[in-house]
């Protein structure tokens, strides 16, 4: 059969029609994904905040970054796994397609078990390292502990979701997390207001609405047509396709996590001005996810788009897709940017009503979140890169420009002028740099990637 054939109500063909209407089409149900796969956290933190403590809000908001920093490697190999697919289905080179999918589900399980038990492991040591306050560490271990519990789950969800995305597919990884959302908003309620179990009960309610997320994308995945179908009595580890996934992914994953660990000394100064701040800090993060949210859909979109293009041999549709990802990225980031800048009094709300939490709050949207669209400029260039199999160039050059830009300024320029606003301010300079550096990169490299036979790629 010809890949692209069964169930064609739930995937797209990426390799004809029109771009613009399919990159909103693949794109909306992605950012309504990560809003509700962010909401887990969101609404841990409103629960706790609401109905628990501030020390509790703080200890359930200071893990963001670190959860981030623990998975960002399998994250990004996940990203390597949409490549290779997308690119066999431009090819139709099924073969390709179904050694892939097989290899990429072993990754998914090995690198949930693998991060289950550094989870365990390393929760109390990390959070020591970040100087947790006093008063909010126990919490945050107990917290991070639990979470972890749920990190297999996360990944079989993970994975699965790219390969279902390498097809086209981004509704019902939004279904999935549609079920899950209610349910983890169900049982924080009936956990924390009910049965009084504060941080407990937020970690244990993430932990179940990830179970039922990984059993429904293997639900769906198992039960595709053809070469698309995941069938778990042979699942096996092709080493052609796996090196092609780590060459493109391991760099990803490398990225988000350096990208994680300057946020991570990000935080650890935060902490340093106190436990209002770091709540404060933790509420308006919650809203540079949401818009982010924007930013990584059309990254998303163009690195399967391009992947499956190029892979076809489609070089100016490549060229059409890059364009239109950057101007929806752009534009749709930098709108809600300003919508919830212009109403922070009202957004801040949802967390906390307390005015030293409040006025962090505020000063983090009006220094970081303003200015948040900027990073689509490295970001979907950085994508665009990877569906030509370049993934090691933007992992550099955003490194450089962001991550260790972030240390310098927080061991250099913020001791001459310690303020928490002289910290925030290295966030837009870095997007400012970075992107430069990497647009630049992406322009260059084009003329070769499309000078070159599909079959010549990188990968």
């Amino acid at each position: 059969m010809k890949p692209g054939k069964s169930n064609d109500t739930a995937r797209m063909d990426m390799l004809h029609g029109s771009i613009f209407r399919k990159l909103l089409l693949f794109a909306l149900p992605l950012i309504a994904s990560g809003i509700l796969q962010q909401s887990f956290n969101s609404v841990d933190v409103a629960v706790v905040g609401q109905f628990a403590s501030s020390q509790a809000l703080a200890a359930v908001g200071s893990n963001g970054l670190v959860i981030s920093l623990i998975i960002n490697l399998f994250i990004g190999i996940s990203v390597g796994a949409n490549v290779v697919i997308a690119h066999y289905i431009g090819r139709k080179d099924e073969q390709g397609i179904q050694n892939a999918i097989s290899t990429t589900a072993v990754i998914a399980a090995t690198s949930g078990i693998f991060l289950l038990i550094t989870g365990l492991v390393i929760a109390k040591p990390l959070l020591e390292a970040l100087d947790t306050p006093e008063d909010v560490m126990d919490l945050a271990v107990l917290y991070l502990r639990i979470f972890s519990l749920g990190m297999p789950f996360m990944m079989i969800y993970n994975f699965g979701a790219a390969i279902l995305r390498s097809m086209g597919d981004t509704k019902r990884p939004f279904y999935s997390l549609v079920i899950a959302g209610v349910i983890n908003v169900g049982l924080n309620l009936l956990l924390v207001i009910g049965f009084k179990m504060s941080v407990a009960g937020v970690a244990i309610a993430t932990v179940a609405s990830n179970i039922v997320n990984a059993a429904i994308i293997i639900c769906f995945l198992t039960h595709e047509k053809g070469i698309f179908r995941l069938k778990l009595k042979k699942l096996s580890v092709s080493k052609p396709e796996l090196r092609k996934i780590l060459q493109i992914g391991v760099p990803a994953g490398i990225q988000g996590m350096v990208f994680s660990i300057s946020n991570v000394f990000v935080l650890a100064t935060i902490n340093s001005f106190g436990s209002a701040a770091v709540a404060g800090s933790s509420a308006a993060l919650n809203y540079e996810y949401y818009c982010y949210f924007v930013v990584s859909a059309f990254a998303q979109a163009a690195v399967a788009f391009i992947s499956q293009n190029y892979g076809a041999g489609k070089i100016e549709r490549c060229k059409n897709i890059f364009r239109q990802s950057m101007l929806l990225g752009l534009l749709g980031c930098a709108f809600l940017n300003l919508l919830i800048v212009w109403q922070k009094e009202f957004f801040i709300g949802f967390f906390t009503s307390e005015p030293d939490i409040v006025r962090y709050a505020a000063i983090r949207m009006e220094y970081v979140l303003l200015f948040q669209f900027m990073a689509s400029s490295y970001e979907i260039s950085g994508a665009a890169l990877r569906g030509l199999g370049y993934s090691m160039t933007p992992t550099v050059l955003t490194i450089f420009g962001t991550c260790l830009l972030r240390l310098v300024w927080i061991f250099v320029v913020v001791p001459m002028s310690r303020s928490y606003e002289t910290l925030l301010t290295v966030y837009p300079i870095s997007w400012v740099i970075t992107g430069i550096a990497v647009c630049t990169a992406y322009a260059i490299i084009r003329r070769k990637a499309f000078s070159l036979p599909a079959t010549q790629t990188t990968f």
